[in-house]
């Protein structure tokens, strides 16, 4: 290892965050998730009175890889920007909870059991599940103005909070992306 990789790989193992340890490169991820959260917003999985949007999958994933600032930025500014172009009524809404969830899911991933990571991600992405349900189904009694449109969707929302955290556990742990994410930051 060179002289300036050897202390980034050094520098990532102590804690440092990748926005501390290489400006271009954090910007260039964020970005890189936000730009699939956008597109994500765009397709949804018709269900029996509804759509689950996978966006939900990107937003716990980048939550878990980045730091809460850059998770916070991949959730709320991509999810308003995604639904600024696909659907702007609740696009105020999904700023505010998906900027919240992707910063509580970051922060406590980081900070949870640091011997049991796949307990901290459960834990953290079932907590950003809890605020995503709850912020869209108060955003839609305020956007809508009936507490009985929220309910009818409100099995909807559960239904694509778990599908997110779900699908981000899957692509962090069991198909390696976690490893992967590492292994570059320590390139």
């Amino acid at each position: 290892m060179t002289g300036i990789t050897a202390h980034k790989a050094g520098s990532i193992a102590r804690g440092v965050t990748l926005r501390e340890a290489d400006k271009v490169r954090w910007t260039t991820i964020t970005a890189l998730f936000m730009g699939m959260n956008i597109a994500l917003c765009a397709f949804g999985v018709p269900v029996p009175g509804g759509h689950l949007y996978l966006n939900d999958v990107v937003i716990c994933t980048a939550s878990l890889l980045l730091d809460p600032v850059g998770a916070m930025i991949v959730g709320g500014l991509g999810a308003f920007l995604g639904d600024l172009i696909f659907y702007p009524l609740p696009m105020f809404v999904s700023l505010l909870v998906h900027g919240a969830q992707a910063a509580v899911i970051s922060l406590l991933y980081r900070n949870l059991f640091p011997k049991h990571r796949e307990l901290a991600a459960l834990i953290a992405v079932l907590a950003g599940a809890v605020i995503m349900v709850t912020g869209y189904t108060l955003g839609k009694i305020y956007i809508y103005s009936t507490f009985e449109y929220a309910m009818l969707k409100l099995p909807y929302e559960i239904a694509q909070a778990l599908l997110g955290a779900a699908g981000s556990l899957l692509l962090c742990f069991r198909c390696g992306l976690m490893g992967s994410f590492h292994r570059i930051l320590s390139q």
